[in-house]
């Protein structure tokens, strides 16, 4: 929708670091773009909760199979490629340093186990082993490239000028962003202004909506592959879209500008990392709960909930070794 000549940004917005981003132009540039996006995530929204609380989604789930799913995603992904390789030229050095660290963490050190301090009730503080490395291959590969980062630019080693090649690599290009941010803020629906609504935004954002829908149940039932749990049920998928569909309307409504909704690269970093978290509330269709035992390294269980016509909880769990 942003891509329309519309909506496109001025030319004096484009250099992040030659902008007053405190200037009410500014401000103004960017929010109306927000508001926009509001009243068309919100309308949409509301298309995607008629589909999943009636059970429309469980109705089409006979016409929604891999053959559909697959080429979905695939369009999903392809646009992102443009975005990929924006933000990786940056300095495609540092973008292959990641990668080659993320696929070295995942695949070559996930076994490995690192020694670290632990304290508990019964052996209180002793030294444990843990999959540091399968666990948190993204996260410690991307806090490694950015202090490789903070050293080149200590040394300088990184150009200093801003139309240069690999100065936005710099660890300080955006440093005042911290210092003018607030200590706290209180978000609250409609901090932006009152939502504007055009009959563009809201059939582009319905597309998306249809596109995230089909990759939601792919989704679905990736991880309940991934887990070992059977496929989940139809009035499971109805819930999932639906409160996918409430999480897009309050999203909307405090001015995020983008739904929620499962993201396949979550699934795809839980096939990495082969580790899941447990959830608290069982007010989900279904869940995964980890439970550590003595002689294993996790089990990952999940447990499925079904109701009965006369209104009881039916309880069932599949456990599988990670």
């Amino acid at each position: 929708m942003l891509s329309l000549p519309a909506w496109k940004c001025p030319e004096w917005t484009l250099n992040a670091s030659q902008v007053n981003t405190s200037s009410p132009e500014f401000i103004e540039e960017w929010q109306k773009r927000i508001r926009e996006l509001q009243g068309a995530i919100m309308v949409a929204s509301c298309v995607q909760m008629l589909v999943g609380f009636s059970g429309l989604i469980g109705f089409l789930m006979r016409f929604i199979g891999p053959l559909t799913i697959a080429p979905t995603i695939s369009l999903v992904a392809l646009p992102l490629f443009d975005s990929a390789g924006s933000d990786a030229g940056i300095h495609w050095g540092i973008s292959a340093l990641t990668i080659f660290l993320i696929v070295l963490f995942s695949q070559y050190l996930k076994n490995v186990m690192v020694p670290v301090p632990v304290y508990g009730r019964r052996k209180k503080c002793h030294i444990s082993r843990f999959n540091l490395f399968q666990v948190f291959p993204v996260l410690l590969a991307l806090c490694l490239s950015w202090l490789f980062c903070f050293v080149l630019t200590v040394t300088n080693t990184l150009p200093e000028s801003p139309t240069a090649y690999g100065y936005m690599a710099r660890t300080d290009t955006k440093g005042s962003v911290l210092s003018q941010a607030p200590w706290f803020r209180f978000p609250y629906p409609g901090q932006w202004g009152l939502p504007t609504i055009s009959l563009a935004g809201v059939f582009g954002i319905i597309a998306g909506v249809i596109s995230s829908m089909v990759e939601s149940v792919g989704d679905y039932h990736a991880c309940a592959r991934l887990v070992g749990a059977p496929p989940p049920p139809k009035h499971a998928i109805n819930r999932g879209i639906g409160i996918e569909g409430l999480g897009c309307l309050l999203a909307g409504a405090w001015g995020t500008g983008n739904g929620t909704t499962s993201y396949s690269e979550n699934v795809g970093a839980l096939g990495i990392t082969r580790f899941c978290t447990s959830s608290c509330t069982r007010l989900l269709p279904f869940w995964p709960r980890l439970d550590h035992h003595r002689d294993e390294v996790g089990v990952s269980q999940l447990t499925l909930c079904s109701q009965t016509s006369s209104g009881n909880h039916l309880w069932s769990a599949t456990e599988t070794k990670m």
